[in-house]
Order: structure tokens, then C-alpha cells, then sequence
């Protein structure tokens, strides 16, 4: 979930509403089965135990789509943003291994969006995935023990420096 937070489902646990732009032209029954499909394929074509509901979502956004549904998908990407501005996996995939001098500016950006649109609390999760992959390291060492204290040091001085003030919260995990 965009929190962070894991919440196992399986397909028959999945609603899905869709609001306007619908013109009525699928009906619950056939949006449910195509959201079954889509649970389906993650699962047993690709195999994955985990998925974001962003990226549930935007699979589930081209299936409808591809069924001829024209949809706003403005919330799928909001939703998928605000998920990469929490994960710290993301954001060390996106520097790439050993890039710390791209990683630091994406982590100050999103700690500053983040501050805008949540001012009590900023989260970020991931941070041991994180690291080792900026260290490009198979096993924790007390070089990636560094590495961490260095980016949470650099979290709070953000936090600090963006919230201005403000009481805010730091949550990392």
C-alpha cells in the first residue's frame, strides 16, 4: 500500500469501483473478473508474491483500457508517485548501484514533497534494501551499518531543513 504497509489479498478479496467516465458500459460483474485477471497474472505468470497497489493498479488501468474503457488516470498516477517517493528501494534503483551523488537529490526531493503534502509525517520504507544496493552489497556489513546512519542523518537534517519548523515526524523502515 502506498503507506507501506503489506496486506495479503487473494482475487475474490479484491472490489474494485470505477467512477465516472464509465458510461456504464462494463458492468460489476465483468470489472470484477477482469481485476481477478489481472491478481491472476501477477501471480502465476510472473510469479510474484508482492505487488504495489500502483502497480495493480496500472496493470489493471491498460487491461480496461485495452477492453476500449477510456479512464481518468490521474488517481493511478498520483498513486504511483506517491509510492516511489516512499520507497527507498526505488529510489536506489533509479540512482543505480554506487550513484549516491544521484541518489541524495532524489531523497531531498521527495523528502520535500512529501513535506508539502503530509507536514506531520514524512515515511519512507526499504532503507536496508536500499542500501544494499547503493553499496552494490550481498550481505549487511559494517560498511552498509555507515551508509545507513549517513542517510538517516541526511533524513533528519531534510526533514528539518523542510518542514520548517513545523512538527514533523520522521518514520523510517
Amino acid at each position: 500500500m502506498p503507506s507501506g504497509e503489506s496486506v495479503p489479498f487473494s482475487a475474490d478479496k479484491i472490489s474494485v469501483e470505477l467512477g465516472g467516465g464509465t458510461g456504464g458500459f462494463f458492468d460489476q460483474d465483468f470489472v470484477e473478473h477482469a481485476a481477478a485477471s489481472v491478481f491472476h497474472y501477477f501471480k502465476n505468470h510472473l510469479g510474484r508474491e508482492i505487488v504495489s497497489m500502483a502497480e495493480f493498479a496500472s496493470a489493471f488501468e491498460n487491461v480496461l483500457q485495452g477492453l476500449g474503457l477510456q479512464l481518468d488516470s490521474g488517481c493511478v498516477a498520483s498513486l504511483r508517485t506517491r509510492q516511489a517517493a516512499n520507497d527507498l528501494r526505488l529510489l536506489a534503483q533509479e540512482a543505480g548501484a554506487g550513484c549516491e551523488l544521484m541518489f541524495f537529490p532524489r531523497l531531498r526531493a521527495s523528502v520535500r514533497e512529501q513535506a508539502h503534502a503530509s507536514p506531520q509525517l514524512i515515511r519512507f520504507h526499504g532503507l536496508r534494501a536500499c542500501v544494499k544496493r547503493l553499496l552494490g552489497a550481498q550481505r549487511w556489513s559494517p560498511r552498509c551499518e555507515q551508509f545507513r546512519d549517513q542517510i538517516m542523518e541526511f533524513l533528519r537534517c531534510s526533514v528539518r531543513v523542510e518542514a520548517a519548523g513545523d512538527a514533523c515526524a520522521l518514520m523510517v523502515e
